[in-house]
């Protein structure tokens, strides 16, 4: 693998890591509102399938490692076993699924609203497993609160992959 390319997928894996730094809290939630997905999807879009899944690993095992990089400051390997674990779980395979088809709009969009299912799926399972709830629960705490936000950041990321030229960064 080229220096430049290891630079950049560090860069999505640092930039995920500041995305999570943003939080809005949802009450009655356990998963905060964060610019993380955002830049998952750039990652894959921005570096091809394989770039975005190596970013995300960077990121998932500088936050198991305990480096304060997960939602809100977080680290440590606890949160890979805990109500958020599935997001995280998640972001490794959206990354790779923005990474996939042509780099336009309508492309892109696609890509990362599959993605943003992925997570979602892996999301509700993590808080079944790990809070208990019950599907319908998990749901509704962990997935349908976010939809408005994350369909705006499906959006935003696929029309930067389509006007970013990789070879600016």
């Amino acid at each position: 693998m080229k220096l430049k390319t290891m630079t950049r997928i560090s860069i999505m894996a640092a930039l995920t890591a500041v995305g999570a730094f943003i939080i809005i809290p949802l009450p009655g939630s356990p998963v905060p509102v964060t610019l993380q997905l955002l830049f998952t999807f750039l990652a894959g879009g921005l570096l091809g399938a394989k770039g975005g899944f190596y970013s995300q690993v960077i990121y998932v095992l500088l936050g198991s490692a305990g480096l304060p990089v997960f939602a809100g400051g977080t680290g440590g390997i606890g949160a890979l076993f805990g109500p958020t674990a599935g997001y995280i779980y998640g972001f490794l395979i959206a990354g790779y699924i923005a990474g996939l088809g042509k780099r336009n709009i309508k492309t892109k969009f696609f890509y990362n609203l599959a993605g943003l299912g992925v997570v979602y799926i892996l999301g509700a399972i993590g808080l079944m497993i790990y809070t208990g709830l019950a599907l319908p629960k998990a749901l509704m705490s962990g997935v349908v609160p976010f939809i408005p936000g994350d369909i705006l950041k499906v959006i935003l990321a696929a029309y930067l992959t389509a006007k970013i030229p990789i070879e600016k960064l």
